[in-house]
């Protein structure tokens, strides 16, 4: 397990966390679309907790046998029962409940533990397989250059 970024967040740092988690996950190898799905997610669970949990929470973002995985923790009240589904899309006239369904949505999976003392969102998703394997080493390869006058060399390696 290797810890990229483990901080405390409020509303005034949304924007910023969202910048580290794109850079780190982008070292990681994620790139678009998955790069901004997971991003997206990982900012929808921090706005859940800044909106519907006191404005305040704590991000983790680690790897871990070719998985990025993102934590956030807030000290709310918990989800209601009737929104944790967080399945279905809710209707147009809704004024919210986008997380939930969207954090489910765009991640490769996502793990709710919610109660009076608050909440924990972890979400996962896969790395690319050719990350984390170390290419070999350049072999210094000798070139020699023929045909050389009015005609272009050929090279030899």
């Amino acid at each position: 397990m290797r810890t990229l970024l483990a901080q405390p967040f409020t509303v005034e740092e949304v924007a910023e966390l969202r910048h580290a988690v794109a850079r780190h996950a982008t070292g990681c190898g994620l790139v678009s679309p998955r790069l901004d799905d997971f991003v997206l997610a990982v900012h929808e669970s921090v706005i859940n907790a800044v909106a519907h949990a006191g404005g305040s929470g704590h991000v983790t973002l680690w790897t871990v046998d070719g998985l990025l995985r993102a934590e956030t923790v807030d000290r709310g009240s918990g989800i209601p029962r009737g929104r944790l589904n967080g399945h279905s899309l809710p209707g147009d006239s809704a004024f919210d409940g986008r997380g939930l369904y969207l954090i489910r949505r765009l991640s490769d999976g996502v793990m709710f533990s919610t109660g009076p003392q608050g909440t924990r969102v972890e979400i996962t998703m896969r790395l690319p397989e050719n990350r984390g394997r170390r290419l070999s080493p350049m072999r210094r390869v000798r070139v020699a250059v023929t045909g050389l006058g009015r005609h272009p060399g050929t090279f030899v390696a």
